[in-house]
């Protein structure tokens, strides 16, 4: 089938019903409601329970264990898997996590990792970082200033100002790391505005990053990026439950 040729309704919608037991299941697994170990209902009982064909559940199942959320086997049946096998920043596992309220230890365990990654980027980027980076990265500050990360817009240029970041490291494992520091800032950014609009403006600390990177200054461009995600952290509005706030 090409790009062009249009996909049956008949397929169209079993895309729609295994996506949507997908993430039905996928929340219930993240947010707690299923623990490690344990067992899901065979696939005739869960078609049945969700209403749909053997064959859109059994596809739903193959997304999850694709995600590192279950392990299906044959005459053993799906069981849920220890959270170290879930693909933590898999865009759909972050969007489900933050679909409740997500653990405090795990949101801040999601500001470290890119505090760890965004901040070194920062500073190799400020080294190796071309005037087509500089030009990208000014774009989407302009971007961000004009639409603001309350719009589809702004946000969009938030991820690429971000994205134009680590790929100005030149550093391909780092690059293969965008879409899952996207996925990150973008479900984040999209968790702090879910019940109020963001309380403070993020550009002035994405400019400071630019202006560190375009002056070739890698420690100043490190320090820069290290602040902006601790701030973006302490603007997360999350319960206390289970943990006491610490630094990101």
């Amino acid at each position: 089938m090409t790009a062009s040729t249009p996909v049956p309704d008949s397929r169209a919608k079993s895309l729609r019903l295994h996506g949507t037991i997908a993430r039905k299941l996928g929340i219930a697994i993240v947010s707690g409601r299923y623990k490690p170990g344990d067992l899901l209902d065979g696939e005739i009982a869960s078609s049945e329970q969700f209403e749909v064909s053997r064959t859109a559940y059994r596809e739903a199942v193959r997304i999850l264990a694709a995600k590192g959320l279950v392990d299906a086997r044959p005459k053993v049946g799906t069981r849920i898997n220890q959270q170290a096998k879930w693909n933590l920043l898999d865009p759909d596992v972050l969007d489900w996590t933050f679909e409740s309220e997500p653990d405090l230890e795990l949101l801040n365990s999601l500001f470290e990792l890119r505090n760890v990654v965004e901040s070194a980027a920062a500073g190799l980027a400020a080294t190796r970082r071309s005037a087509a980076h500089l030009k990208a990265m000014r774009t989407a500050l302009e971007g961000m200033s004009k639409y603001t990360l309350a719009t589809e817009e702004g946000r969009q240029a938030d991820l690429d100002f971000h994205a134009t970041l680590l790929d100005a490291t030149n550093n391909p494992f780092m690059i293969s790391l965008t879409n899952g520091v996207s996925a990150a800032i973008s479900t984040t950014t999209m968790f702090k505005q879910r019940k109020r609009p963001l309380r403070r403006d993020p550009l002035p600390d994405h400019l400071r990053v630019f202006e560190a990177i375009a002056e070739r200054d890698p420690g100043k461009a490190q320090q820069a990026m290290s602040e902006l995600i601790e701030l973006a952290r302490m603007d997360t509005p999350i319960s206390r439950k289970g943990g006491s706030r610490r630094a990101g």
